[in-house]
């Protein structure tokens, strides 16, 4: 009985939380629609709303900001906009952390968390996934002799939090593992045991 129970709740835990975050962030993103006129909304002209609209909205601003700032005058709005909020006490210091962590993320360029890596932490003896963001700047590299990346190790089961760490790039080992499948490894708690592309590669070649 004890087996068949637990069966049923690893069937029924990870649909159970897909659809709640799901549901989560259509509500919050339909929270767009009230940017709308009365009028505009399916409220108005279909007499209920209908779930996910905000989520289309968001992907059509999301969109036309992308095709207006990439114009020669957009890019000018962008930089007067960027002017203003630098200059508010407080809401300053908010935004350029949060841009400074974005423009990291989704940055085209670079190796910011393009690099799967095997680091020992928090002692030598233990080992964990991290992710290569760069290397130390400004001040920070004239205080370090040899060469030096700057190293993301996140918690687990939630990679969003972690620790920020300088390490000697002799001391990382680059993993033959894709970003996405690490961090499927982390947030798994190391139960999705991943193939190196590598090893997938051959694995594939001999099927």
């Amino acid at each position: 009985m004890k087996k068949y129970f637990i069966t049923g709740l690893l069937i029924w835990i990870p649909l159970v939380i897909t659809i709640w975050v799901l549901k989560l962030v259509v509500d919050t993103l339909d929270q767009s629609l009230l940017l709308l006129p009365q009028a505009l909304r399916t409220e108005s002209w279909l007499g209920f709303h209908v779930p996910g609209m905000g989520v289309l909205l968001t992907l059509v601003i999301v969109l036309l900001t992308g095709v207006v700032t990439a114009n020669f005058i957009g890019q000018r709005l962008v930089h007067l906009w960027h002017e203003i909020l630098h200059r508010i006490p407080v809401v300053s210091s908010i935004y350029s952390s949060v841009k400074q962590v974005s423009d990291t993320l989704f940055s085209s360029s670079g190796e910011a968390f393009r690099k799967a890596l095997l680091v020992q932490w928090p002692r030598e003896g233990i080992w964990t996934i991290a992710f290569l963001t760069g290397t130390p700047g400004g001040d920070v590299s004239n205080h370090l002799q040899g060469d030096y990346v700057s190293v993301y190790v996140p918690t687990t089961p939630n990679p969003t939090g972690g620790y920020f760490v300088i390490m000697a790039r002799k001391d990382v080992i680059e993993l033959d593992m894709s970003v996405d499948t690490a961090l499927k490894y982390v947030i798994s708690m190391g139960v999705a045991s991943p193939l190196g592309n590598g090893r997938r590669k051959r694995e594939l070649a001999h099927s």
